[in-house]
């Protein structure tokens, strides 16, 4: 005979009060997850290598918590308890001493920033953790112009291609090496968007999208108020509060030396580095496909002009290097 046991025991109100709240708060458990993850990288520290006595008393690996709030600068209640998983409120300057103190990694201090809930995760050079086999995949594009731009719409990396397209994108000034801010603050009369309007409307309403995963970001909010103030087009699109993902891949574009260009746009995920991808432009009709043989050149004749009359004068091919590119001197800024 076999006997079957069924647990037949209801839940009582409370305990379904507290699953249900459980459910819908996650806090409890990421600060939970915070105190573990703590606990793992202070034990995997070795005292002897950061100069501290290793005596015969200690029974757990790393160091001890009073140890790391000392060398953090913190007090070592408030690590303490914030270890063990306590609900306490932690600074951005806090978490950079603790992060710092236990040797984290960018992506260890990202997964820090979030476990305590600061939305102001610490400014990252893209340029400088991207692998240098990025910069040789997109130099194998040409002739197709490539490039890499984060969430923000930074432009990080790019082949020569690129750089010929928009030399002046590439050569501006590294807090507006932008393809939104050079987008909605290059005259009227010489954008290179043929559907003006359209385009801009529509790389508004990515972007908006993307900030939807950064609000409070200091370096999303302030890129915001700069280009609100820049631009009186962008403030207006940007308080419509329109949100789209993805959208058309075909891009026409006008280049005074180049005419015409209509282009099929290729997104790629940089999947080593969250938040980047790589944006490729291939040719979307054959007169695009012969003038971009002429982008296998190192440099574009100079003399042409827009159809408005402004003179097109291409910086030289020195100025338009990538910064991941052997000997550039380039400083990239860009942030994630």
């Amino acid at each position: 005979m076999v006997f079957v046991s069924i647990d037949t025991t209801i839940p009582s109100v409370t305990e379904l009060r507290n699953s249900a709240r459980q459910a819908k708060d996650p806090a409890p458990r990421r600060r939970s997850e915070l105190a573990s993850f703590l606990r793992s990288r202070r034990e995997r520290l070795d005292p002897e290598v950061l100069g501290l006595p290793t005596g015969t008393r200690r029974r757990t690996p790393g160091l001890r918590r009073e140890e790391v709030a000392q060398l953090a600068g913190v007090g070592v209640t408030w690590y303490t308890w914030l270890e063990q998983g306590r609900q306490i409120n932690a600074s951005v300057q806090v978490l950079e001493a603790v992060a710092r103190t236990l040797k984290l990694d960018q992506a260890e201090t990202e997964h820090l920033y979030r476990l305590a809930d600061v939305a102001a995760v610490p400014a990252v050079d893209n340029c400088r953790r991207l692998d240098p086999e990025v910069q040789v995949i997109l130099d194998s594009l040409r002739p197709l112009p490539a490039a890499v731009i984060n969430g923000r719409s930074d432009v990080v990396a790019w082949n020569h291609s690129y750089a010929l397209l928009f030399p002046f994108l590439v050569n501006a000034p590294k807090d507006k090496r932008n393809s939104l801010w050079q987008c909605f603050t290059a005259p009227h009369c010489c954008h290179p968007f043929v559907n003006r309007r359209e385009d801009l409307g529509r790389m508004v309403a990515n972007f908006r999208a993307r900030y939807g995963r950064h609000v409070g970001e200091p370096a999303w909010d302030e890129f915001v108020k700069r280009l609100c103030a820049a631009s009186p087009e962008f403030a207006e699109l940007w308080a419509e509060h329109g949100v789209a993902e993805g959208g058309v891949p075909v891009k026409v574009f006008r280049h005074p030396a180049l005419g015409e260009l209509s282009v099929v746009v290729t997104t790629l995920e940089v999947a080593a580095n969250p938040g980047l991808r790589m944006m490729v432009y291939t040719p979307n009709d054959e007169d695009t496909r012969e003038r971009f043989e002429t982008l296998r050149q190192d440099s574009l004749p100079s003399g042409h002009t827009y159809p408005c009359g402004h003179r097109f004068d291409a910086p030289p091919s020195s100025e338009l290097a990538s910064p991941l590119s052997a000997g550039s001197e380039k400083s990239a800024h860009p942030e994630v």
